[in-house]
């Protein structure tokens, strides 16, 4: 198949030789009627490798594949030795498939573990809670901290009754409102508990539903800042609390925590790719988090968004295509505690920044999608848009902000576009970071059209001729040149 060389501003002067676009006086010797005419000629490949994915032999491969692994480790946090396993199982499946360049780059990991932990509610009556340590806590004394509870609902409320915090467990029953401004108590709640003298914190988890389910997550405490122990409890405690408080009721807690913090640990990014057949130094890079929590199974989080890049890439490679750029999948390490091996794997390869065209990263779910997140430039969103259209066949056209992610985001605040995909993200947060993070959160047939979403999307951006362009001119108008 032929494709015609379309070129874009992207503000600078490139060779072509380089894959990169040549303008004169600014302006683009191709029309955006162009573009989309080379878009649309991958129509036949797109409808490939959806039949393939969603239809075909290798339907429920990514679920298949996935269940295996979660099964046989089980869940895999920062540091330990679950997460190296996947680690070298991955390393071997992806040499199996016949994949390119597949090798680990070495980072240096944080290691936690929550040790033994307990919450027991003493008055004003016996019940014992269910808790689940935030990561990165200190433990208590081995007698645990016994203490009457300060129940707030803000941040704001804990500082107008700061002087009834000394010397208590602050429990936080603060709102879900959404994940990006809920989570900050989670993260935060110890650092501003500690500020006005409280010995432990439990925080109403994070979540969108709850049955019962404590969530846990990382949290950061901050240089000057006494720390104390910190631990999630279920959505019905914290409501349940609020209320006693609310009668006037004295509630005491005793809560134990043997969390421990060890030495960073060794571990790896896990990185294989499709080598580009005409500009291989040009990258498309798509990836998921092959780190957990310790609690379920890290299937939703991340083992879909891991297992899709995976069947991505296989996809390709079973219809026997190979884009003009590299296709490079990484299965990030430590994303749990901040994007650590992502932010490792910026620092080794940013030299080469200006070869990256795409960041794709699936970390919210592989439900159904309803389309693609996307940040970056006017032109290239328009662009995407009509990479887009080639998924009309599943009813999955459109292209909505929002690319960023924990593993990407330092490419993306760089100037490299970024994608990731858009889900059904209350069912995510029901099940992210709890003990049901297992197979049973995962459809299969979800799973294959979030798969064939991933692979033509990554395709077509690698295989066209031009990059995405990175900076804004004149806006692009079918009408006008790009």
């Amino acid at each position: 198949m032929k494709f015609l060389i379309f070129i874009f501003v992207v503000g600078h002067l490139f060779s072509l030789g380089s894959g990169k676009a040549i303008y004169k006086n600014g302006i683009s010797q191709r029309t955006f009627e162009e573009i989309k005419e080379e878009i649309a000629s991958y129509g036949d490949v797109a409808k490939a490798i959806i039949n393939l994915a969603v239809y075909g032999k290798s339907q429920n491969r990514s679920y298949e594949r996935l269940a295996l692994l979660v099964d046989t480790v089980g869940p895999r946090l920062s540091g330990s030795k679950n997460l190296e396993k996947a680690i070298q199982i991955m390393y071997q499946n992806l040499q199996e498939n016949g994949l390119d360049n597949v090798h680990l780059e070495p980072v240096k990991i944080p290691h936690w573990e929550r040790g033994e932990e307990s919450a027991v509610m003493l008055q004003p009556r016996i019940h014992k809670m269910a808790i689940l340590g935030l990561g990165s806590s200190i433990g208590t004394p081995p007698e645990g901290i016994t203490a009457e509870v300060l129940v707030v609902t803000s941040f704001n409320e804990l500082q107008q009754r700061a002087p009834e915090a000394k010397g208590k467990i602050v429990v936080y029953n603060q709102p879900y409102v959404t994940y990006a401004e809920t989570v900050q108590y989670r993260v935060q709640g110890a650092v501003e508990a500690a500020k006005v003298g409280a010995l432990a914190t439990l925080i109403r988890s994070v979540a969108s539903f709850s049955i019962y389910s404590p969530h846990t997550g990382i949290q950061e405490y901050q240089d000057g800042v006494p720390k104390i122990p910190t631990a999630c409890i279920t959505v019905e405690d914290a409501e349940m609390m609020s209320r006693m408080a609310s009668h006037g009721l004295k509630i005491v807690i005793q809560l134990k925590m043997g969390a421990k913090t060890y030495p960073d640990a060794d571990s790896f990014n896990t990185v294989a790719e499709i080598t580009g057949s005409k500009y291989p130094e040009q990258v498309v890079l798509v990836s998921g988090h092959l780190d957990s929590w310790d609690v379920g199974q890290g299937a939703l989080d991340d083992g879909g968004g891991a297992f899709i890049s995976w069947e991505a890439l296989s996809l390709i490679k079973d219809l026997g295509l190979r884009p003009k750029r590299t296709l490079r999948m990484v299965l990030w390490t430590a994303e749990e505690q901040g994007g650590i091996g992502a932010y490792q794997y910026y620092q080794l390869h940013k030299v080469n920044i200006s070869n990256y065209s795409l960041v794709m990263e699936s970390d919210s779910g592989t439900f159904l999608p309803t389309g693609l997140q996307f940040t970056g430039s006017t032109k290239a969103r328009v662009i995407m848009e009509e990479v887009m259209k080639l998924l009309q066949p599943l009813n999955i056209t459109q292209v909505f902000s929002g690319g960023e992610g924990t593993d990407i985001n330092f490419w993306i605040q760089a100037g490299v576009p970024g994608a990731s995909i858009c889900d059904d993200l209350y069912k995510y947060f029901s099940f992210h970071h709890t003990n049901g993070d297992t197979m049973t959160a995962m459809n299969p047939k979800e799973m294959n059209v979030a798969a064939a979403l991933w692979a033509v999307v990554a395709f077509v951006v690698a295989d066209m001729e031009e990059m995405l362009p990175r900076e804004d001119g004149a806006s692009v108008l079918p009408s006008q040149k790009v």
